[in-house]
């Protein structure tokens, strides 16, 4: 599967979340985030636009690879997730194991995410409003596809960012972002 996202910084989410009403998305619970992101002990991931993270959701752990940027207005790529045992001691041991094998810890970044669920037309979206701790807020609007899907899937994102009143994607993710702010000060 390939995700599909396109992210927008919001200034003020009460135009967003009388937009989500109105179309009727199911908000989910608020989630504290935290995601460790690591660089490969042989292969330069700015070069290769690729990461890889390990995701903390309360107590629940997920490990995720999400491969290079496809050159489209939003931002597409593969991603593998998988989630392992639950809890700190966990966390710490394939941060741990990680290190073992070389991978280098780079930076975290920390968030609380409100998820929003939409069924539109067959296809599933979720609809994010995250507030990143040193970045602000930002809304993500995500759904997967299929290779042979992707066009019809990308047009949807964007006519619902439209809908919803978001404009100006941005392509950077958090970590970038992040990293770019650490450069410019």
């Amino acid at each position: 599967m390939l995700e599909i996202e396109q992210k927008f910084r919001i200034p003020d989410q009460s135009q967003l979340l009388a937009q989500l009403e109105q179309i009727g998305a199911e908000q989910g619970a608020t989630l504290d985030q935290e995601d460790y992101y690591f660089a490969h002990p042989s292969r330069n991931f700015v070069e290769t636009d690729e990461a890889l993270r390990i995701r903390r959701i309360g107590t629940e752990n997920h490990i995720t690879y999400k491969g290079p940027k496809r050159a489209t207005v939003s931002k597409i790529r593969k991603e593998i997730e998988l989630a392992f045992e639950t809890g700190p001691e966990a966390l710490a041991q394939l941060k741990e194991m990680l290190e073992l094998l070389g991978f280098q810890p780079v930076r975290n970044v920390k968030k609380q995410r409100t998820p929003y669920s939409f069924h539109h037309e067959q296809r599933h979206f979720e609809i994010t409003i995250d507030e990143v701790e040193g970045l602000g807020t930002f809304a993500e609007v995500e759904t997967l596809a299929e290779e042979a899907e992707l066009e019809q899937a990308e047009a949807a994102v964007i006519q619902l960012a439209e809908q919803l009143g978001l404009s100006s994607p941005i392509r950077t993710s958090y970590l970038g972002m992040l990293m770019q702010q650490a450069e410019d000060s």
